[in-house]
């Protein structure tokens, strides 16, 4: 029996005939995207290279201009020799040099790191007070949420209360990375008075010597035995005060010892800085948890909030703990205007097309816009893609638009349909394999009709349509050019944009056609 679309040839036609394959192709799109989605990388903002190197020198009691002709000139002109390099900025501070290093595109920063220390150790000029240059990577730290733990108490005391908390916490399968800020390093101070010196002819280069000379912790090979191989290992690391009272600076010819104790004076305590940390005006440390991994912004911060209601319980009088930051909210918050918004255009699609057009259509044009943005998720996979609040944002920024197309092809097909475009009512008339005609009955004849329509009414916006959609992506495809840290951080956009909108082209010129042209009356 010869049917009237059965003339058509190409895609378009052979998926509007066929809705099992239409419908598979929807499934894929919205199945496949649930279980993709699910396990993509989730993160507060976009995690990328920030193609930055800093060399700093710190240069006890330099001034700033001393630290410039000291330090900064001689570490520029070193750093000139190395390829690679896009920008340099330097900073001298009172005591202390930093300067930047700003990497061209597709240079790997790591290799660029070692390159630029091989240069910096072979600098002559330092002045001898200035203490070694350390060069490090500037990475971007994933942090979620921080809390602060303050109180009057001695910072002994409150180092202690933190770092119990961080051994809470990374007891939790859920979480990994924690850190410690606003704190200083422990220090041993070893005062000797210069009558002291002086009475046993010593310098204090000699008591420093001595000193460092004791407190070691090397290894020391291995030896074969009869009952295996023995690691050997010199342990004589000394991490308190009182083992190095201990310590003798000088053995006379009468066998006694001069102490270490017995010339100086040994305490406990921090390490001297200007820099400290108060929450609501008293001392604090902040205790940072950090997204590590495949680990979840809300998820991880949960975990720790459960951590936090716990361990408070057990704080000492005087001593709190206070929420400092949450980056999970802004994830949160964004998330939920994706899904709202979403729910906002299925409803005024649904609605407006239902009072003006007819129910089934209102609905298969309003799936284009969760078959546009799960599908999406399949390709996004392909790349180095995560969800976090700016990738939301390329999707809150297409669901205004990626329905458009589903509307122009789905009331074309609704026009063509209304209008009868074979020129028959609910019959036509087909030839059978005698060569007598037969009028179809109205229920083949209608869906041979819906059919037609669906080709034609497709075929008339389609060049417009995919125009349109090219349009947009061309509109998003300079972003992707962005140079500098800003690219970087807005380089998803478009590839977001461009995804949901060419799985949006194709549910509208394949799908939805297939969907529409069996329909009843």
């Amino acid at each position: 029996m010869k049917q009237s679309f059965q003339k058509y040839t190409g895609a378009i036609p052979w998926m509007a005939s066929n809705s099992v394959a239409a419908n598979l192709f929807m499934l894929f799109f919205l199945v496949g995207g649930l279980i993709v989605a699910g396990n993509i990388r989730q993160e507060v903002f976009p995690e990328f290279e920030t193609g930055m190197v800093t060399v700093s020198v710190v240069y006890p009691g330099a001034s700033p201009e001393e630290v410039e002709r000291g330090i900064i000139l001689a570490v520029e002109e070193a750093v000139q020799r190395v390829d690679g390099i896009k920008e340099i900025s330097s900073t001298a501070y009172e005591g202390m040099a930093m300067v930047n290093l700003e990497v061209l595109d597709g240079t790997d920063t790591k290799i660029f790191a070692r390159d630029v220390e091989s240069e910096i150790k072979a600098i002559t000029s330092l002045p001898d007070e200035a203490q070694s240059p350390v060069v490090s990577v500037v990475n971007r730290r994933r942090e979620v949420i921080t809390h602060a733990i303050y109180g009057d108490i001695p910072p002994e005391v409150l180092r202690e209360i933190a770092e119990e908390f961080r051994d809470t916490l990374i007891q939790d399968s859920d979480i990994t990375q924690v850190q410690l800020s606003g704190i200083r390093d422990y220090e041993i101070h070893v005062e000797v008075p210069q009558e002291n010196l002086r009475r046993y002819g010593l310098t204090l280069k000699d008591v420093a010597s001595r000193i460092s000379s004791v407190s070691v912790e090397l290894p020391g090979g291995s030896i074969n035995t009869s009952g295996g191989e023995i690691m050997v290992r010199m342990k004589e690391r000394r991490d308190l005060a009182r083992e190095y009272a201990s310590l003798p600076m000088l053995t006379p010819g009468d066998g006694s010892n001069v102490l270490l104790e017995d010339i100086a004076t040994i305490t406990e305590g921090f390490s001297d800085s200007k820099q400290y940390g108060t929450f609501n005006g008293k001392p604090a440390i902040q205790v940072e948890v950090y997204r590590v991994g495949d680990e979840k912004p809300i998820e991880l911060a949960k975990a720790v909030r459960n951590k936090v209601e716990i361990f408070k319980t057990g704080l000492p009088e005087g001593v709190s703990i206070s929420l400092v930051r949450d980056s999970s909210e802004v994830f949160e918050q964004r998330a939920k205007l994706l899904v709202r918004n979403g729910y906002m255009g299925l409803a005024l699609v649904f609605i407006l097309l239902a009072l003006f057009l007819e129910i089934r259509l209102a609905f298969w044009v309003s799936m284009g816009i969760p078959v546009s943005v799960l599908g999406s998720f399949i390709f996004l996979s392909t790349t180095d893609f995560s969800i976090n609040v700016i990738s939301m944002f390329a999707f809150i920024v297409t669901l205004g638009i990626v329905v458009d197309d589903a509307i122009v092809v789905g009331e074309n097909i609704y026009s063509s349909r209304e209008s009868g475009v074979s020129g028959h009512g609910n019959g036509h008339e087909h030839e059978n394999e005698n060569g007598h005609e037969n009028k179809l009955n109205g229920t083949d004849g209608q869906e041979v009709a819906n059919i037609d329509a669906a080709i034609q009414g497709t075929r008339a916006v389609g060049i417009p349509v995919v125009f349109s959609i090219l349009t947009n992506v061309i509109a998003f495809i300079p972003i992707m050019f962005v140079p500098g840290m800003m690219g970087k951080f807005f380089g998803v956009i478009p590839v977001v944009v461009i995804a949901v909108f060419l799985v949006s082209l194709v549910e509208s010129l394949f799908i939805l056609p297939a969907h529409l042209s069996h329909m009843s009356r």
